[in-house]
């Protein structure tokens, strides 16, 4: 078999959903690459737009765990990432009140650490020492708020936790004598600043020059034309870091929600008082699950500390949290994946439209008195009006797609379970499968007791079709 037929072959075997978002994709890539050929799109800016991405994907797996799971409705996203940013940059930041320079460890008389520069000597570089302190400060917070907040059940919930990103912005606002108050913390080392090797990585790799190219019969249009140096070389770092922490992520989500434990807050999330009649302490399952997200959240926050070199006050406001709502909504609630593609198009959304006023025309083409006169006002307002074609992405999720682009029913499934139901020549079982099958195996994965080789749900629930 030929690599283009295998290529066709698992095209054939995905969904209709998955069809179209690998479609998508790939348009996209295409997009991408031509406007990094023209000259467009600089290598170093979209590198830093691959980072914000990433980002935004590790909040939206915060969120699947916490609503997408169990049901819990968290309106303190940006809280969490705050914590995560605002923990590292206090121990890393140059005009931190209580940077980490000059901190020293000592164990009987005997000095063992002490922290200069941008390292921890004898032990850790000190950016990851700011890691793990966001980490830890995160999940104190999370178990301080879950107490009191977890017992609380839907729309009484979701006022509390609103309230506590609130506080949270205020606190770093007003604790000038700590968090430096409006001015923010400035002068943040890079992640892998101080690490040897790659902490002078991006300063000894060499510059590569790229020439214009002239395209012949074409007039003035180039193509081309760019230089890769040290800036490129430490968004490629960057990027680094967000894949890996994000292939981390969703390797151990994938794992847990497939597990006994990620049935349970399925559960939870399905009918609270069954769990509780089986014998489950769903107040626990609710902390750990509530505390998981946060902490995936804080990561988010570190990262992006580490990416802009600043953070402020500014970067806690209530918008941030919705975006990453919106991009949970439309990959799917529960879906890890579909937090992978609703964090790429909520950044293509806010990114990738910056620019469509300086392309589209000054004035509509055609002389129509109301059409005209808001055209011309969306067109020289389009920063500001950007979130217009976010408000017609929920409206039209809601309305054609209301259970998301990528539901969640394939990734409940053991890869080997589907080997196994699979008969000669079988390549997808879930073609065979008839509708009322499809309903309960959606329904028996939905109770506590479902196991992951049970034959009822081995065709995905019929997620898509």
């Amino acid at each position: 078999m030929s690599a283009a037929d295998a290529v066709r072959g698992r095209f054939a075997d995905l969904t209709r959903a998955e069809q179209g978002v690998a479609g998508f994709v790939v348009l996209l890539a295409a997009l991408l690459l031509f406007g990094l050929v023209t000259g467009g799109l600089a290598p170093t800016y979209f590198l830093y737009l691959v980072g914000l991405v990433g980002m935004y994907v590790l909040l939206s797996f915060g969120l699947n765990v916490q609503w997408g799971y169990t049901g819990l409705i968290n309106f303190s996203v940006a809280a969490f990432f705050g914590i995560g940013a605002y923990g590292t940059a206090l121990l890393t930041a140059g005009n931190s009140p209580v940077g980490a320079e000059g901190w020293r460890f000592s164990l009987a008389g005997v000095e063992l650490v002490w922290v200069s520069g941008s390292r921890l000597y004898g032990l850790l570089p000190v950016t990851v020492l700011g890691l793990l302190f966001a980490v830890a400060l995160a999940a104190a917070v999370a178990v301080a708020i879950g107490i009191p907040t977890l017992r609380l059940r839907a729309d009484y919930l979701a006022i509390a936790s609103l309230g506590l990103a609130e506080v949270v912005r205020l606190i770093f606002l007003n604790q000038r004598d700590v968090t430096n108050g409006s001015a923010g913390l400035r002068g943040l080392p890079g992640f892998f600043e101080g690490w040897p090797v790659l902490g002078t990585l991006p300063q000894t790799l060499p510059g590569i020059q790229v020439h214009e190219v002239a395209l012949p019969g074409f007039g003035s249009t180039r193509l081309l034309g760019f230089t890769l140096g040290a800036p490129f070389w430490q968004a490629l770092l960057n990027v680094g870091i967000v894949l890996t922490m994000v292939a981390v992520v969703f390797a151990v989500l994938r794992r847990v929600h497939r597990s006994p434990w990620g049935r349970v807050l399925r559960t939870i999330r399905s009918d609270e008082d069954l769990a509780k009649a089986l014998g489950k302490d769903t107040y626990a399952f609710k902390m750990q699950s509530f505390v998981l997200g946060s902490v995936i959240m804080a990561l988010a926050g570190v990262f992006y500390a580490h990416l802009n070199l600043f953070v402020s006050p500014g970067d806690l406001e209530p918008i941030n949290t919705f975006y990453v709502w919106i991009a949970v909504i439309l990959g799917g609630s529960g879906s890890n994946r579909g937090a992978i593609f609703g964090g790429f198009v909520v950044i293509a959304i806010r990114e990738g439209t910056r620019f469509l006023g300086e392309v589209l025309p000054a004035s509509f083409p055609v002389d129509v008195p109301l059409v005209t006169s808001t055209y011309a006002t969306v067109v020289n307002n389009f920063a500001s009006t950007r979130l217009l074609a976010v408000g017609l992405l929920i409206i039209l999720v809601m309305r054609f797609r209301p259970q998301g682009v990528l539901p969640p029913q394939r990734e409940l499934i053991w890869p080997s379970s589907v080997a196994a139901s699979a008969g000669p020549g079988e390549t997808n079982p879930r073609e065979t499968v008839t509708e009322d099958a499809a309903a309960g195996a959606h329904d028996a994965d939905s109770g506590p007791d479902a196991e992951p080789d049970d034959p009822a749900t081995r065709d995905g629930g019929g997620d898509d079709e």
